[in-house]
Parts: structure tokens; C-alpha cells; sequence
């Protein structure tokens, strides 16, 4: 970490202030903004990179780290703000936060915050979240609405797909037809 970043942040997260597990982010793109880079801890890191599902109750100190005076700092403010918009308190915070037209530039530049609304995540009956490719139980027997079958419970549906627009829907085939399940009739398999 260089000086001028260790003064500034005083060795703490320049997000949350936490003195833990600290590390230098150069916030993308890389080329062309000067002062690209913060200090943050490892957990803001980890959302920030969607290595960590977003924890909206975990941000709440965006309210306050937005006014910062350090232009990557607002930047990284905002992005965030922006994918937790469909939160009453991000989007009231988003509004107030004024970027003049070049600073809002290089926060759209990414376009890290696009689609962002917090990426719908699929959870089935137990809370876990479910991608593409998972393997899922049926938690109780279901007839399959349009045709004879009947899924029972306990059957096992490989290879599912997530529904995009709907995160209480998953595609998954059984007996070889395509079906659409609700997840909280489903178990993820470990």
C-alpha cells in the first residue's frame, strides 16, 4: 500500500472503517481515471467482486460513506447504491448523491451496477441458494399441470435451470419432459 493510501485511509476500510483483512482495490476500469484506487476490507471486497451474495442490511453505512471527500470512494458509493436500489433507504441515498458528469461517467463505465437489483437469486425450501447446472429434490408429490405426470416426492431433477425473470421458478425435465417447478417445493442436493 503506498503512503499517500495508507495516510488517507488510515490503515482502515474507506467503505465500512474496518481495520480487518485491508487490501488496495483499483476500481475498473483501470485506464484513464486518475486516484483509482481505495482501501477496503475483505468482506466489502468480496461483494463489490460478487464473490459473496449482496447483503443489503450490511451496506447500510453507504448513508454515510457517500459524502466522502475522495472521488473513487463516492464512485464505489454509488455502484453499490445502485444495485441495492430496490432498497427504500439505497435508492433515497442514490437520489441525494449528486456526481457531476464526469464522475458519473466513470461510475457508469463499468457497468458493474447495471442489472444489478441485486441479481435474483433462486433459494429453494431451505434458504440455499440454487444455479444453473444444480441438482434438486421435490419436497412433496406434484401434478404437473397440462400433462399426466406426476412428480412425486423424492425425485430427483439434475441439470436445472434457473427462470430468470421469476426467482420462485426453476425449469428442471423429469421422466424427459420439461417442467417448471416452484422452489419451495425443491431441496437442493449437496
Amino acid at each position: 500500500m503506498n503512503l499517500k493510501l495508507e495516510k488517507r485511509s488510515g490503515n482502515a476500510c474507506e467503505l465500512c472503517k474496518s481495520d480487518q483483512q485491508i487490501s488496495v482495490y483499483q476500481i475498473p476500469p483501470v485506464v484513464g481515471y486518475a486516484d483509482n484506487e481505495i482501501v477496503v476490507c475483505q468482506n466489502c471486497r468480496s461483494q463489490i467482486d460478487r464473490e459473496q451474495e449482496m447483503d443489503s442490511d450490511y451496506w447500510g453505512f453507504l448513508s454515510e460513506t457517500m459524502w466522502s471527500e475522495v472521488p473513487a470512494v463516492q464512485i464505489v458509493a454509488w455502484r453499490m447504491l445502485s444495485r441495492l436500489k430496490n432498497e427504500t433507504w439505497a435508492a433515497d441515498n442514490l437520489d441525494m448523491l449528486y456526481l457531476d458528469e464526469d464522475m458519473l461517467a466513470w461510475a457508469q463505465a463499468s457497468s458493474d451496477h447495471e442489472g444489478a437489483a441485486d441479481l435474483a437469486v433462486h433459494r429453494d425450501s431451505n434458504g440455499n441458494v440454487l444455479k444453473n447446472g444444480d441438482t434438486v429434490v421435490l419436497t412433496r408429490t406434484l401434478d404437473v399441470k397440462g400433462s399426466s405426470l406426476n412428480a412425486r416426492m423424492g425425485t430427483v431433477v439434475k441439470n436445472i435451470r434457473v427462470v430468470e425473470d421469476n426467482t420462485e421458478q426453476i425449469e428442471g425435465k423429469i421422466d424427459g419432459q420439461l417442467i417448471v417447478i416452484l422452489t419451495k417445493y425443491l431441496r437442493k442436493q449437496a
